[in-house]
């Protein structure tokens, strides 16, 4: 994203939604995302029923188990501390910094990324309500460690019932991945240097740390781009099917003109 192979589109100041608004419409989805979270825990005997039917339907169409992850990472106390980490500290960041680069070079691309996510996280907080789920970390039946509480850091609670800042039942959709998913996707869409497509290592590493740390399901991943197909399919993004209409319809219009004077030259 360096500024100098990748300038800011022309009039984007002028095409920039207010800085004040787009902070307080962040902030209020994101308060009412963390609220509604809330209303979906409590659930625990549900919870564990959907884990143990998750955990049996991935075995039904044989994927592989999410131990073959874990194994990788518990060869060495700095890895799966790093995989721990990188749970902890980059899922929210990453986002914020992908909208707050959109929104100073590319506003159109801003607040389509911006309605996307919003589309995303509100369709993952009605399966949150609709399907409370526990993470392979506290299902015995998946025989993984709990390795953030095992090795550190942790982000959550030591019970899931006393835990008052998160919903530990809401592992499906697995907003990490989603989201890590749209910013790849966001960020190939907004950028057109050839090395663009290395953003997708990111979705890549954030599906393998959350397996691997025993915090989702690959059926919660799978579901949560599912969700962003969904949301991408509705919204588009900028420069696509109108811009190309509109083009074609010039290229039409220039080659209708120029027909005439093709002709008479023959």
């Amino acid at each position: 994203m360096d500024s100098r192979t990748e300038p800011a589109q022309p009039g984007a100041a002028a095409g920039r939604p207010p800085l004040v608004r787009e902070l307080l419409l962040v902030a209020g989805l994101f308060l009412v995302y963390k609220l509604g979270r809330q209303f979906a825990d409590g659930h625990t005997g549900e919870a564990f029923r959907h884990a143990h039917e998750v955990w049996n339907a991935e075995r039904a169409v044989h994927l592989p188990g999410e131990g073959l992850v874990q194994s990788v990472l518990l060869h060495g106390d700095a890895l799966v501390h790093v995989a721990n980490t990188y749970y902890a500290t980059v899922h929210f960041p990453a986002t914020v910094a992908f909208l707050v680069w959109l929104y100073l070079r590319r506003p159109a691309h801003y607040v389509w990324a911006r309605r996307v996510l919003t589309a995303l996280t509100a369709a993952a907080l009605v399966l949150h309500l609709a399907f409370p789920l526990a993470p392979p970390r506290l299902l015995a039946a998946a025989g993984l460690v709990d390795t953030a509480r095992v090795y550190g850091p942790s982000v959550y609670s030591a019970s899931p019932t006393t835990d008052t800042l998160s919903n530990q039942f809401a592992a499906m959709p697995s907003l990490h991945f989603g989201w890590a998913l749209m910013v790849a996707v966001g960020l190939v869409a907004a950028t057109r240097t050839r090395w663009r497509w290395l953003w997708l290592l990111h979705p890549l590493l954030t599906l393998l740390v959350i397996t691997g740390t025993a915090n989702h399901y690959w059926f919660d991943s799978i579901a949560a781009a599912a969700l962003l197909g969904l949301a991408l399919t509705a919204l588009h993004p900028p420069g696509g099917r109108a811009t190309v209409t509109r083009r074609g319809a010039r290229t039409v219009l220039a080659d209708r003109a120029t027909a005439p004077l093709v002709g008479a030259g023959r």
